[in-house]
């Protein structure tokens, strides 16, 4: 069953064998398989390997599971889980159930379900605790002790300052290719093909400014390490050994994280409070403070509302404009 979460549809389990249909179902299923993003298959691949293994140790029935055995399990998760982990596992069994051709136990029209859920968020709440933001000032913190010379350091400084300027996820700095960017008069042009919030791959541009500062630039910055590295085809930002020896395939998600992570504590600052989301998040705030519209941070994060813009800078509207400033304390 487990394999059935990279092919959602129960209908593309029809047999090919013998058929002149075939080819015509295995090219289904692969386009069916890429309905999903990676990262989502895994976490829905252990949330139902965390159900299947309860269901187990309690003697209950996993396929078809019963809403009342939904209730149960997560109330077994309540105060332990987030309740955005508790919901993920439910969207997880919904379509093991779905895909095995089963109503969803987890439908929130089943009384018991719905009123657990409910329970479990009045009681633990539902804000997300989110790592700060990495502000200018932090950042050339982390840039003065980096070795500018070295080609790790070369690397490391234009995945930083790129990733700021360009308010990228890790996953999208990852996935950029030398055929993704275009040097302009103006700065870089950058085509990001696939993003969280892009999943049919429409794409969208993405412009990088020329910095004041040439050691602080990021358009300057990633020419440095392109010529430093000679990369002229292939993924822009690539492992390399401690011989200096630049690797074929980019890096992935958990080494841009440990770059920030390893920079941040070098530099000082605390490393519990940042995360390779934190560069995102960072120039959110940073252009909002210094008098970026709503509008123009969107054009650059592809945020379609401002609803999570507000999100990320809601620590500065507690002081900016705060009508407390006006009592005459």
């Amino acid at each position: 069953m487990l394999e059935r979460l990279t092919v959602d549809e129960a209908a593309l389990t029809i047999a090919s064998s013998g058929s002149e249909l075939g080819p015509v179902c295995d090219k289904a299923r692969e386009y069916a398989a890429a309905s999903k993003a990676p990262n989502t298959v895994l976490a829905y691949r252990s949330d139902w390997q965390h159900f299947n293994t309860w269901c187990l140790l309690q003697g209950l029935e996993t396929m078809p599971a019963a809403p009342h055995t939904i209730a149960l399990f997560i109330a077994d998760l309540g105060g332990v889980n987030k309740p955005a982990t508790i919901i993920r596992r439910l969207a997880a069994i919904s379509k093991v159930h779905q895909a095995a051709g089963h109503e969803s136990p987890c439908a929130m029209r089943h009384a018991e379900v719905r009123e657990v859920l409910a329970g479990i968020k009045r009681t633990h709440g539902t804000a997300q605790a989110g790592k700060a933001a990495l502000l200018t000032d932090h950042l050339r913190q982390m840039l003065d002790v980096i070795r500018p010379d070295s080609l790790i350091g070369k690397r490391d400084t234009a995945m930083l300052l790129l990733g700021f300027a360009g308010a990228f996820r890790r996953s999208e700095l990852c996935a950029l290719t030398i055929n993704d960017i275009v040097f302009k008069d103006d700065g870089l042009k950058v085509t990001l093909r696939h993003s969280k919030t892009d999943q049919e791959g429409q794409g969208r541009a993405v412009g990088i400014p020329y910095g004041s500062n040439p050691q602080l630039c990021p358009v300057r910055s990633l020419r440095r390490w392109l010529e430093a590295a000679a990369i002229v085809e292939g993924p822009l930002f690539r492992g390399v050994n401690r011989h200096g020896h630049v690797a074929d395939h980019a890096v992935t998600h958990q080494v841009v994280r440990r770059i920030v992570q390893r920079y941040c504590k070098t530099a000082g600052l605390d490393v519990t409070q940042f995360s390779a989301h934190s560069l995102r998040s960072g120039f959110v705030t940073q252009a909002t403070i210094g008098g970026a519209s709503e509008r123009s941070i969107m054009n650059q994060t592809g945020h379609k509302n401002s609803a999570m813009i507000r999100r990320y800078t809601r620590d500065l509207d507690l002081w900016r404009d705060n009508a407390a400033t006006r009592l005459g304390l």
